[in-house]
């Protein structure tokens, strides 16, 4: 007959005097290299604290035109990996800065948010400029629109002439806020425009002289 399923009573007497340490000790020991794993791989890893990184964000909801100061911005730290081309490190180069579009509290300020080289570049290509105009018709500028494209348009130097289109396709990167309390009221508003530097230079001079129009595409 084969093995009883009992087992004997020496076999019962083997396990009762088994102490239990010894199955205590290869526990702990199985537990001692899990743990050693653990390190070795949390070694390997990057340090999640070496891939953040300092940027300055909105404080507060910001309207465009808005001169910035320490009172609008915030330095928050952040995911590396996620932030933003041309994300603004610290709060100098905000300073004074004049805000070119609207931004959302929270949101990452970068160098196009700002008017300056970087933006007129990111608008109308390498070697841009932004030309500040005041219109002859100040009530366009509450149809204008930060990234609308416009023509630009000189009044007729005399009469029965054609007006003369000076520029095209400039690129709206901010209207200013309608001033208060000064004379001449909106008459004081400009937009600014982005344009390749030797459209700039003309529409510039041609500021200087005639009435200015636009256009909207």
């Amino acid at each position: 007959m084969g093995d009883s399923l009992d087992p004997s009573p020496l076999h019962r007497l083997s396990r009762v005097l088994r102490p239990d340490w010894v199955r205590t000790t290869a526990a702990r020991r199985m537990l001692a290299a899990g743990l050693v794993i653990l390190a070795a791989v949390a070694a390997l890893r990057d340090d999640p604290g070496g891939r953040q990184t300092d940027v300055v964000v909105a404080g507060r909801d910001l309207t465009p035109g808005t001169e910035l100061t320490a009172a609008d911005v915030v330095v928050e730290k952040r995911n590396a990996d996620e932030i933003p081309d041309g994300s603004v490190a610290g709060l100098d180069a905000t300073a004074g800065a004049t805000l070119a579009g609207p931004v959302r509290r929270g949101e990452v300020l970068t160098d196009v948010r700002l008017l300056g080289p970087h933006l007129a570049d990111a608008a109308a290509g390498p070697d841009a400029r932004i030309v500040p105009l005041t219109l002859a018709d100040a009530a366009v500028l509450d149809l204008l629109r930060p990234g609308d494209v416009i023509d630009v348009v000189a009044a007729a130097p005399e009469a029965g002439t054609e007006p003369r289109l000076i520029a095209t396709g400039a690129i709206v990167v901010l209207v200013s806020a309608e001033t208060t309390g000064l004379v001449g009221g909106s008459g004081n508003r400009v937009v600014l425009v982005a344009l390749p530097a030797t459209a700039a230079r003309t529409v510039a001079a041609a500021a200087l002289v005639d009435a200015i129009g636009v256009t909207l595409h």
